[in-house]
């Protein structure tokens, strides 16, 4: 058996089911579903609890490995939060009714890994594209396994992703690669769309580039100052969450553009590990705006990196000069 084959099979499966509690959760989800964390961000019940189900479920197949998460249960204890703690404790239970409302709470603080640079770890963003999700729009549960410090798979379920582009409305996607194996797509039940590729684009004035939905997650004025230095002329697509990776990497889009909007600030590695390993093994190049190769061996951000470009790889260095050309303070 290949060496990721286990863990690619229980990455895929779980990411599936938390695809599911994600969904139907949206399909119900109305006011009180949702709180503010204390750094303003919006979590949902969904969040937490497709954090519990990944985490029950890594822990029953490999609970030696340690597991990064974006989640934790701290405010779910708070009094002010006893409704939002029972909706996450009644829509886990609908999926693992052996687990106790301990057992759950214990299992999404299984996530306080702090990464590095040895052994093997998960990292995962139970909801990455929360606003999105809460938009009815694009989001996506991200795992990724880590070994060494580099991404050697990554699972990505975006349940409002079309499988296939010419059919917008058949929605739900599931994107699977692992290292040196190439990228797969498929649907949500099972469906093997095939391999994804890039796109063969050389001429950055036909490109497509997407970026981020919200402002605060990356400048769009200086996205436009990219576009306009290499001769972009289409507008850009915005997408919330790691559903631009995907986009890269079945060529729907030839840039994804993360450009920091305030000095110093670090990106979590949950947000990238698993597009990034989708965007290589489709044939495609990740590194930060300065051109340097993602570093997920630093702990639970990227703090040696700055900003984030995905491309082709046709003239990923292009962008990185465009990027230097307009940069401002």
């Amino acid at each position: 058996m290949n060496k990721f084959e286990q863990a690619r099979k229980t990455a895929i499966s779980t990411v599936r089911e938390a695809a599911i509690l994600c969904s139907r959760i949206r399909s119900e989800l109305a006011s009180g579903g949702a709180m503010t964390k204390q750094d303003k961000s919006p979590v949902t019940i969904a969040d937490f609890g497709a954090q519990a189900l990944v985490l029950h479920h890594l822990r029953q197949a490999f609970p030696d490995d340690p597991i990064v998460a974006e989640e934790d249960s701290a405010e779910l204890k708070d009094a002010a939060n006893q409704g939002l703690k029972e909706r996450v404790i009644s829509e886990v239970q609908h999926q693992l009714p052996a687990l106790s409302e301990s057992d759950i709470l214990a299992t999404i603080d299984r996530g306080n890994h702090t990464g590095g640079a040895s052994g093997r770890f998960w990292t995962l963003d139970p909801i990455d594209g929360t606003k999105g999700f809460l938009r009815n729009d694009q989001y996506a549960i991200a795992l990724a396994l880590i070994e060494d410090g580099e991404p050697v798979l990554g699972v990505l379920g975006c349940p409002q992703f079309p499988l296939n582009p010419a059919q917008p409305d058949a929605v739900g996607s599931l994107f699977v690669a692992v290292k040196g194996q190439g990228a797969r797509a498929y649907s949500l039940d099972g469906q093997d769309a095939g391999a994804i590729r890039v796109t063969g684009t050389t001429d950055p004035a036909s490109a497509c580039f997407c970026e981020s939905v919200e402002s605060g997650h990356s400048r769009h004025d200086w996205a436009e100052g990219v576009a306009q230095t290499l001769g972009i002329t289409k507008p850009s697509v915005r997408m919330d969450s790691q559903c631009k990776y995907a986009a890269i990497a079945r060529g729907e889009a030839d840039i994804y553009l993360r450009l920091p909007t305030r000095p110093g600030y670090q990106e979590k590695i949950w947000d990238h590990a698993a597009g990034c390993i989708i965007v290589q093994e489709a044939g495609g190049c990740v590194t930060d705006i300065d051109g340097k190769p993602l570093d997920f061996s630093l702990g639970r951000t990227l703090r040696s990196n700055r900003g984030v470009v995905a491309t082709n790889g046709k003239w990923h260095q292009a962008v990185i000069e465009a990027i230097k050309q307009t940069e401002t303070a």
